[in-house]
């Protein structure tokens, strides 16, 4: 596909998306104790949130098997299983760079880098996919990260260029990797015919292998400090943490439905959209106004998707206008010259 929402259902869940991404921020925000600080294990929140999603595409995939056994494909051949290790193990590492590169950089200057994504999504499309993308989808990519890095800025982001090296550098290997890792995810979807609920029933399943491994490898770390992951696995949760994971579970099986019948970049713009709801949210939930950066860029997003999803007809109307609507400007060469009085007597 083109990058185009298949149908609307896909439309939905890329809306759906947008919002979900705009609730995390916000539940994130208020499951923060008076201190600024979290009372519960954060790296637990993805862990729970791959083990309901893989319970979740469970139960969806017998579901589907059940009711249409010869139309619910399954590939069970282990070269094609062992294909899906590999997004799980690139977000954990993209997830493992995040701590060094804040030692580098502030977290603006951390969120500003973050959406260096969003040109790197469309490079990897490029170049894993094959995919071509007409000069004016690269105009509203470039504008899209323009759009999302003036929202960002305020303030508190002068010191957005005196980083060192080193933060840069961790910043664009990040930015790749999150690329890297959609587009390779969107590889996996669309490989074959496979029911998307079996797809996710594999990337779950080494998701939550993966992220347990990483509490483990925490817990050694700290010399089971606070006890052992599984047995203080839900210490300090609330009611908004519950939601926070809930939240977290419903986003990943939206990413996914957007992968199987749209594109990683669909999944960008729903991503990237949501400071379009999150400021207005806040606003009332939290009594944060929003700046004038945050609506300048807001404005440039808005232009950015009518820009990559818009036809060549709706951007170039103007030239279809019927003729019979317009006053033709003759040319020179069609205009009479007529003849100077000398020209006449030689005529006569």
């Amino acid at each position: 596909m083109a990058g185009v929402p298949a149908n609307r259902n896909t439309l939905l869940a890329a809306l759906c998306l947008t919002i979900a991404t705009s609730a995390q921020s916000l539940l994130t925000t208020a499951s923060k104790n008076s201190k600024g600080s979290y009372d519960y294990n954060v790296a637990t929140v993805p862990f729970l949130s791959e083990l309901i999603k893989l319970c979740v595409s469970s139960f969806l995939l017998y579901r589907a098997h059940k009711a249409d056994p010869r139309g619910t494909q399954i590939t069970t051949d282990w070269r094609n299983v062992l294909l899906f290790p590999v997004p799980s193990l690139v977000y954990l590492l993209h997830h493992s760079i995040t701590f060094p590169l804040l030692r580098y950089v502030d977290p603006a200057t951390y969120q500003i880098l973050g959406n260096l994504k969003i040109v790197t999504t469309g490079l990897a499309s490029v170049f894993v996919l094959g995919k071509r993308l007409p000069q004016i989808k690269w105009i509203s990519l470039v504008l899209l990260t323009i759009g999302t890095t003036t929202s960002q800025l305020s303030s508190s982001s002068g010191s957005i260029f005196s980083a060192p090296a080193q933060g840069y550098l961790l910043g664009v290997a990040n930015a790749c990797l999150s690329a890297f890792a959609g587009v390779y995810t969107e590889y996996l979807m669309k490989k074959n015919d496979d029911s998307l609920h079996w797809q996710n029933v594999q990337l779950y399943s080494f998701g939550v292998l993966f992220n347990a491994i990483r509490l483990t490898v925490d817990d050694l770390s700290a010399g089971f400090e606070k006890g052992f992951w599984a047995i203080t696995l839900t210490d300090g949760y609330d009611v908004v943490t519950v939601f926070v994971v809930l939240n977290l579970a419903f986003s990943g099986l939206l990413v996914s439905v957007i992968m199987k019948f749209a594109d990683t970049i669909a999944k960008v713009f729903a991503t990237s959209l949501a400071m379009m709801v999150t400021p207005f949210a806040a606003y009332f939930l939290f009594n944060i106004v929003p700046s004038f950066p945050l609506m300048l860029g807001i404005v440039i997003a808005c232009i950015s998707v009518h820009l990559y999803y818009a036809s060549q007809k709706d951007l170039f109307e103007l030239s279809e206008v019927p003729k019979a609507g317009l006053t033709k400007i003759p040319s020179l060469k069609e205009v009479p010259i007529p003849a100077s009085d000398t020209e006449k007597t030689e005529k006569v």
